[in-house]
């Protein structure tokens, strides 16, 4: 009974996380198309089964992984072990960015669109262990004391660096990718990692040390996508087409099990969470877990929300995204393009549970200086915009390179003149924008675009929108701060 009531709340917590995009979609059908799409009740299916499976997803969540990892935390932060410290930060990232829901969604897309040049599990593998690394990084600066804007610098300059030699049909998937490592699984583990650590050593501040883990996990997989690009479209065709032949071959022997196959790939997506959590428990802490059958219940839950939630997307948020691209291009001008993506971007990112906390966590952790409701609207409206910047690059044709390359040079700019207190934040707060939600609907749309525009190609055009939902939010963040210290300086001036 106790479980049933919390589904419910999960449920109805989903169907309210889904309310801003319904309510955003409806408002063009109904105002500005006038029409209903064809297939309107399997959309709406579509989107009650990724309801369902965000439900259960995240009371897995709850009876498993959340408890077990903080606990976790909390021990090797007091246990203060600096090589057991940097190796279970590393496996906590690596685990949880693997079985990241729109890491899944934006790795089969990739694999679909490029013809299995770019292989999903490759690729989150990749993101993953990325991921893992600097978390591990992350938590030596929190131990040490380093300034977070040194590493956030010197890294989006690799960023922008690699970039310049990156084909361009991985450009947008690498920003992506790294937009969407920390989400639903990863914000609350890492965060609570950083703002638990930094609390636990004397000399460190919670807002100036505790944040970052989040940033720094997004920046570095833009840079390991970019070098997979380098490889992978280095290598000559005719090895490529050998590839495409084996998996068509895979495909082929495997279709009439497809539907268990897909729910046995997500065992396979949570194993090393399980394997993280059962290793350190009882290897290094050597001690047995709290409740056992409570925790194995919640990995199954998890499990069948990942599936749920994966089949959902085909049914439909996936179709509303490209049905979508494809009305609003059928009117005159691009007017109604641009708005739909303003405001998807901006109602969706207002509801979005990570960023809800992780304002009230900043709110409590600045004493004053940061207020969470002001910090929510810059994050939506920086949020609005990029998706906004991004459909324009698309509809114009421009490189992704000079986009990405001219907001990365103003974020490390903002980086050099924001106040101290707001910078780890501001990364912080461009990582937790895509949601489980936003992420599949704003790929779709952007997919969409690039397929239904003369002279677009999917791979290279259709990414890139999530990039510009990260990128953004941090140059508002930081011009807010800017703003608000320059306010501060004058008022105790004047007086």
């Amino acid at each position: 009974m106790l479980y049933l009531k919390s589904f419910l709340h999960a449920f109805l917590h989903a169907l309210k996380n889904l309310l801003p995009i319904v309510a955003v979609v409806l408002f063009f059908q109904l105002a500005i198309l006038q029409q209903v799409p064809d297939n309107s009740l399997s959309m709406a299916f579509g989107l009650l089964i990724v309801a369902v499976g965000v439900a259960l997803f995240l009371q897995g969540l709850d009876l498993s992984i959340f408890p077990v990892g903080k606990s976790l935390s909390n021990q090797f932060a007091r246990k203060g072990s600096v090589p057991i410290l940097l190796a279970f930060g590393f496996a906590l990232g690596f685990s949880a960015v693997v079985a990241e829901p729109a890491l899944i969604a934006v790795a089969n897309q990739a694999q679909e669109i490029s013809e299995g040049r770019i292989d999903a599990l490759v690729l989150r593998l990749l993101v993953a262990t990325s991921v893992g690394l600097v978390i591990a990084l992350g938590v030596f600066r929190i131990i040490f004391g380093h300034p977070i804007h040194w590493y956030m610098i010197i890294g989006y300059i690799l960023v922008v660096i690699v970039t310049f030699f990156a084909p361009e049909e991985i450009v947008g998937l690498a920003y992506d990718s790294g937009g969407v490592t920390t989400n639903i699984v990863t914000v609350p583990l890492i965060a609570a990692l950083g703002i638990g650590l930094a609390s636990s050593i004397r000399g460190r501040n919670p807002l100036i040390d505790g944040f970052g883990l989040v940033a720094m996990a997004v920046m570095v997989p833009m840079i390991s996508v970019q070098l997979y690009g380098i490889y992978v479209y280095s290598m000559p065709a005719e090895m490529v087409s050998l590839v495409h032949q084996t998996q068509d071959q895979i495909v082929g022997h495997s279709a009439l099990m497809q539907g268990i196959l897909d729910l046995l790939s997500m065992f396979r997506d949570v194993l090393p969470i399980l394997i993280t959590i059962l290793f350190f428990q009882y290897i290094i802490l050597k001690r047995p877990l709290s409740n056992p059958p409570k925790i194995a219940f919640g990995f199954l839950l998890v499990i069948i929300g990942l599936y749920a939630f994966v089949v959902g997307l085909k049914i439909g948020l996936f179709p509303i995204g490209y049905s979508m691209a494809e009305q609003l291009l059928a009117l005159d001008g691009y007017t109604f393009v641009y708005l739909f993506a303003f405001m998807i971007g901006f109602a969706t990112t207002m509801a979005e549970p990570a960023l809800i906390a992780v304002g009230q966590q900043a709110e409590e952790a600045a004493a004053g200086k940061i207020r969470g409701n002001a910090i929510r609207i810059m994050v939506a409206l920086g949020v609005a915009l990029g998706i906004s910047i991004g459909v324009y690059r698309l509809i114009t044709g421009g490189s992704m390179h000079y986009f990405i390359i001219g907001g990365y040079s103003l974020v490390i700019l903002l980086t050099a003149i924001s106040p101290k207190y707001i910078i780890a934040l501001a990364f912080d707060l461009g990582g937790v924008t895509t949601s489980e939600v936003t992420v599949p609907l704003v790929t779709a749309l952007g997919i969409g675009l690039a397929t239904q525009i003369e002279g677009r190609n999917v791979l290279i055009d259709g990414f890139g929108l999530i990039a510009f939902a990260s990128i953004f939010p941090i140059v508002t963040v930081m011009s807010y701060a800017i703003l608000m210290d320059l306010l501060s300086k004058k008022n105790r001036v004047s007086t």
